[in-house]
């Protein structure tokens, strides 16, 4: 899924005040994170995770990872969390922001 830097910029705006909903640790992401993601993706279309650091991965890494594999647009890289965004359909809650941000 691809954004525009206005998009981006939005989506960042309201992931501001959202608290991280996973943490990556030592583990390697496998597929039941993956799955986890998705599933956490298609209840609220955008989420922050954190990478510890104790992880083997980076925070851009991780987000390289999990976006490829869920199909979202990785919004933000911020030290070590990350934000991204999958929305569910063109109804989504974040329809009027994208549109109003294009």
């Amino acid at each position: 899924m691809e954004l525009t830097s206005k998009q981006r910029a939005a989506l960042r705006g309201a992931a501001n005040t959202l608290d991280p909903v996973f943490q990556i640790g030592k583990g390697k992401i496998g597929p039941a994170m993956t799955a986890a993601v998705a599933d956490c993706l298609a209840a609220r279309e955008l989420i922050k995770l954190k990478v510890l650091d104790n992880s083997e991965y980076t925070a851009r890494q991780a987000a390289d990872l999990l976006a490829a594999a869920t199909g979202a647009a990785c919004v933000q890289v911020i030290g070590r969390k990350f934000v991204l965004f999958l929305p569910k359909t063109k109804d989504s809650a974040f329809a009027a922001v994208l549109a109003a941000a294009k």
